[in-house]
């Protein structure tokens, strides 16, 4: 819809009627000058005769329109659209899940059927990233490296969407946490400091990259960014560093957590949502298109036209003028 943002403007419309009917006109007279006798013959033969006293009406309602449309231009009018919702400002996390070759191993049952830890961590991570509304969501995959495969990000969808279409030993079998941290922290080092969050998820225990892990960890000390780590696997599993994944969450001001049922990972993501809260609800704006140049511009040419209107009669007499004497009086 169409809104004005200053309406008292035209509180100023009947100004000129007021100025017109309150003030004093100007005195025609001339004072002291010479007074020609003949001067009303030389009127009347010029065409004025004495409508000079008084404004035609063509040249009133020109002006008027002139003036409201100035002061329509000055009363801001704007094309106001419909509500969009804006995200509000949230957290920024990064999650980063295991993609090894352990990660195949069948020890997780859903409605009692052997599940893979992948397949299990897919579930759950989607549910997560699902809640995060109005927090930028972003995806980093390892095994033998560490990959970026979604950055920072309000479109939940996508990320949910490439956690889906991971593949483990995508990029070989091994383990590079220390690797995983390094990229996770790269991406949000230039993130506000107080919602940078890294979720990391992992069956083993770190064995490739070149990265160490708890340097890793140290530098998200350093920038402020918090680390949980959850560990997977049912039961006992040799190959999960417990103590290495307490340390960087202890680094970090993080927690670790460890996932041993489905029921207990999907519990995992609900502590994380509790102590990293969303940010709630959406703002909604409506966006503002200024349209107070339009009547400005059509005041500006009406001008133009009254004052050539105006302008004219003089003008073409003397255009007449000059084509009857081209070359003056000759001697």
């Amino acid at each position: 819809m169409i809104t004005f943002l200053w309406p008292l403007a035209f509180v100023l419309l009947p100004l000129p009627f007021v100025a017109r009917r309150f003030l004093k006109p100007v005195d025609p007279g001339l004072g002291g000058s010479l007074k020609v006798p003949f001067f009303a013959a030389l009127r009347q033969q010029a065409g004025q005769g004495n409508t000079a006293q008084k404004a035609p009406v063509w040249k009133l309602l020109f002006a008027s329109l002139i003036w409201a449309l100035l002061v329509t231009a000055l009363a801001r009018p704007a094309y106001v659209g419909p509500e969009i919702p804006l995200p509000a400002e949230g957290r920024d996390v990064m999650m980063a899940i295991d993609l090894s070759g352990s990660m195949d191993e069948r020890d997780f049952a859903v409605n009692g059927r052997p599940t893979t830890r992948l397949g299990v961590v897919k579930e759950a991570a989607d549910d997560f990233v699902e809640r995060r509304e109005g927090d930028r969501v972003g995806l980093v995959l390892f095994s033998d490296r560490a990959y970026l495969q979604a950055p920072l990000t309000f479109d939940r969808d996508v990320v949910r969407q490439l956690l889906d279409q991971a593949q483990v030993g995508l990029t070989g079998q091994k383990t590079a946490i220390g690797d995983a941290i390094a990229v996770s922290i790269k991406r949000l080092k230039d993130r506000p400091e107080e919602g940078r969050v890294l979720v990391l998820l992992t069956d083993g225990a770190n064995n490739e990259g070149v990265m160490d892990p708890i340097k890793a960890a140290r530098l998200a000390q350093e920038l402020g960014i918090r680390i949980y780590t959850i560990g997977v696997g049912s039961g006992y599993s040799r190959d999960l560093d417990e103590g290495a994944l307490r340390q960087i969450a202890n680094l970090t001001g993080g927690e670790y957590f460890r996932a041993t049922d489905v029921q207990g990972l999907a519990q995992i993501y609900r502590a994380i949502d509790r102590l990293e809260p969303v940010s709630g609800d959406p703002l909604h704006v409506r966006p503002e298109v200024a349209l107070y140049y339009w009547p400005a511009a059509a005041a500006l040419i009406l001008a133009g036209l009254f004052v050539l209107m105006t302008l004219w009669p003089s003008l073409s007499r003397g255009l007449s003028f000059n084509r009857k004497h081209p070359q003056g009086v000759q001697s």
